[in-house]
């Protein structure tokens, strides 16, 4: 018997394409959706999309949405605490497993594998260790569409904000930027995918900058630059013949 599965949702390419390789896996049975979402603003962590094209995504894919409601500036003990909670009726129906997108951040993958385990999950990582090259070869090939929702100023201008993740994207990708955006150089909306109903109808909003406190070591002389990061915001449109 396949294992029930969470899949940790996040609504960008890593998340669906990790979700493609989970649907096709016999070991795994994905029953739900799992995304952390920022409760004061009504978006997705760290992408910024509304949470109206988040439950776009989860009724064409066609599985149930679960939103881990996290407020603006959560310390990550209020994180885990909210998340255990959150887990708790999903496991109480049978959920065993809980899939990632993560390619290769060895740190995070130990963090997610040490948390679940605590709870009496597994950690499942259809994408773990590919390549950059053939991971994004294969997202064009199947045919996923996304638009790029979120960069961070450190390593992308505004310009790489609100533009489709195709190959003209990662041509104009500058040196020393991971292909994957593996180290949060940027984040993407995902609104059409080989296993969608159908694709999800949106404008381009605005763009907006936003900056967040750095963390700083205890012995830091002064406190680091905050962090800056482009949003490019994504405006809910009617569906064609509707």
């Amino acid at each position: 018997m396949p294992f029930p599965t969470l899949m940790n949702w996040s609504g960008g390419k890593d998340s669906a394409l990790a979700l493609y390789h989970a649907l096709h896996d016999p070991a795994l049975h994905v029953t739900d959706l799992l995304t952390s979402v920022n409760a004061h603003y009504g978006r997705v962590s760290m992408h910024g999309v509304r949470v109206a094209l988040l439950e776009a995504q989860a009724q064409r894919i066609g599985l149930p949405l679960t939103q881990l409601e996290l407020p603006e500036t959560p310390d990550m003990a209020l994180y885990e605490q909210q998340m255990r909670a959150t887990l708790a009726p999903l496991q109480a129906r049978g959920i065993q497993r809980a899939v990632f997108g993560d390619i290769y951040l060895e740190d995070l993958r130990h963090y997610r594998e040490q948390q679940l385990a605590q709870v009496g999950l597994q950690a499942v990582f259809p994408l773990w260790q590919r390549p950059n090259a053939e991971v994004l070869r294969e997202y064009l090939d199947l045919g996923f569409r996304a638009v790029v929702v979120c960069v961070n100023e450190k390593y992308l201008d505004a310009s790489f904000c609100g533009r489709l993740l195709d190959e003209d994207f990662l041509r104009d990708l500058p040196p020393g930027v991971d292909s994957c955006g593996e180290n949060g150089e940027y984040h993407t909306f995902v609104f059409d995918a080989p296993y969608f109903s159908s694709p999800i109808p949106f404008q381009r909003g605005e763009l907006v900058r936003r900056t967040y406190p750095a963390p700083a070591p205890a012995d830091a002389p002064e406190p680091p630059a905050p962090a800056a990061f482009w949003y490019c915001d994504l405006l809910p449109a009617a569906t064609p013949g509707a």
